[in-house]
């Protein structure tokens, strides 16, 4: 009996290191990758808009490359992440991924973005923060693109893809125009439900004049 007892407490000892080694894996180790990730992404990036000089065009849109990068100054005046292209696995852990099918940066229609709420250096983990009237802004090194939120955080079940339509049923808007929509999951630990906002193009300007009015503290 006691050999039975120490085997099962040795198990329960064993079992319990190894969640506590997976919690820190996911809390501490995704993290650090993604951050190391993130800067080498955003390094990728400069490095290309560079290239162009006074020429400059923006980066093409190629899977698992980044193209833009994001400022919500809600969720910090230091929170920027990089943009790539497709919503990917793979490119998740690296930032913030585009929707293929949608428009792209700054055309009419829907230009919609996802990323992850917890884990991959957790870069929405404030989204139920986001406010009516809160700036997005985004650049792709020509250009800056202002977009204000117009409503959300609006909660849907992964299924819903209609969120992400040229004119989103939900959204309140009833006429083609220039849309962004930003997704992730819900509850903060799991995936059963998303999390969405929605904004419209409010103005731009070329990045050789500064800084957009959002992102000046």
């Amino acid at each position: 009996m006691r050999v039975i007892v120490r085997t099962v407490s040795e198990l329960c000892i064993t079992v319990g290191a190894l969640i506590v080694l997976f919690v820190a894996y996911v809390l501490f180790w995704t993290g650090v990758n993604a951050d190391s990730e993130r800067d080498h992404q955003t390094e990728l990036l400069k490095r290309q808009w560079a290239k162009g000089g006074t020429e400059q065009a923006p980066v093409p849109y190629r899977n698992g490359r980044p193209f833009a990068l994001m400022y919500v100054p809600r969720l910090g005046f230091t929170w920027n992440m990089p943009v790539l292209e497709g919503t990917g696995t793979n490119t998740l852990k690296k930032g913030l991924g585009h929707y293929t099918v949608t428009a792209r940066l700054g055309q009419e229609g829907n230009f919609a973005v996802a990323g992850h709420r917890r884990t991959y250096g957790d870069p929405f983990k404030d989204f139920p923060e986001l406010r009516r009237g809160d700036a997005v802004v985004l650049t792709d090194g020509t250009t800056w693109f202002t977009y204000r939120i117009d409503k959300g955080p609006y909660k849907t079940v992964p299924t819903d893809i209609e969120v992400i339509d040229p004119v989103p049923r939900a959204s309140g808007y009833t006429r083609p125009g220039r849309y962004l929509t930003l997704t992730t999951c819900d509850p903060e630990w799991g995936h059963s439900h998303r999390l969405i906002v929605w904004a419209e193009l409010r103005s731009t300007q070329p990045v050789d004049t500064g800084k957009p009015e959002a992102l000046r503290r």
